[in-house]
């Protein structure tokens, strides 16, 4: 996995919201434990030294810790994707119906919810597509 891919996913893992983030999070920790303890043991974790360390060894992962980063990479994708998409298709309704609506915590999707008799197509489309509401 190349450099900038292994920084996307730990700076993106730090982003995510806190349950997803955790659970990626636990999973990529897992299964590069052992790497991180024979690479980065003696690094201090803040500030990102331990994802800058990950990255300097990474011709030297494991095959289990370069796939867990490969999942992860590409879950974020799949997130990233999904997250344009909804933006893209439901913007003049968040705009429209929930725009006093402080954005985080799944306040945005449920005002929008809350709101869905007036939904634009687009937009009830693009929340059936990807939370599956």
């Amino acid at each position: 996995m190349k450099r900038p891919a292994i920084l996307a996913v730990i700076g993106i893992l730090w982003a995510m919201p806190a349950t997803a983030q955790e659970d990626l999070l636990d999973y990529v920790v897992s299964a590069c434990e052992k790497d991180l303890v024979q690479f980065c043991s003696t690094v201090n974790p803040g500030e990102g030294r331990l994802l800058h360390c990950v990255a300097a060894h990474e011709d030297q992962l494991s095959g289990q810790c370069a796939y867990a980063l490969y999942q992860a990479a590409t879950l974020l994708d799949q997130l990233a994707a999904a997250i344009g998409y909804f933006a893209e298709s439901c913007a003049a309704d968040i705009k429209t119906h929930c725009g006093d609506v402080l954005p985080g915590e799944g306040r945005v999707l449920a005002c929008l919810t809350d709101k869905e008799e007036s939904l634009t197509a687009a937009c009830s489309q693009a929340i059936e597509d990807t939370v599956g509401q």
